[in-house]
């Protein structure tokens, strides 16, 4: 009744596989996602371009509604000020490190 369990105890070594894969170089993956990011921001610029042509921002400011875009003029302007003041903040830390 008793079965012979003296051959399975434990943990079987493992068999070795073929040759793992080859791993790509730092340079190559780097220049890959350079590139992705380049065609990224290319795409973005196209598509904001595309959008602001089509607004016509300029005709409605000269018809005299300017107060969208006073808003807006605004609003980039506030967002240009904080990039800046951060990019301050953070070039005065790396100089104390």
């Amino acid at each position: 009744m008793l079965k012979d369990l003296s051959g399975r105890a434990g943990f079987q070594p493992t068999i070795p596989q073929a040759s793992a894969p080859k791993h790509r170089s730092i340079a190559f993956v780097e220049l890959v996602t350079t590139a992705a990011l380049a065609l990224s921001t290319a795409v973005a610029v196209t598509a904001v371009s595309i959008g602001i042509a089509r607004a016509d921002v300029a005709g409605t400011v000269v018809n005299g509604d300017g107060t969208a875009f006073a808003v807006a003029l605004f609003i980039g302007l506030l967002l240009s000020g904080m990039g800046g003041l951060t990019a301050i903040m953070a070039a005065d830390h790396t100089r104390h490190d």
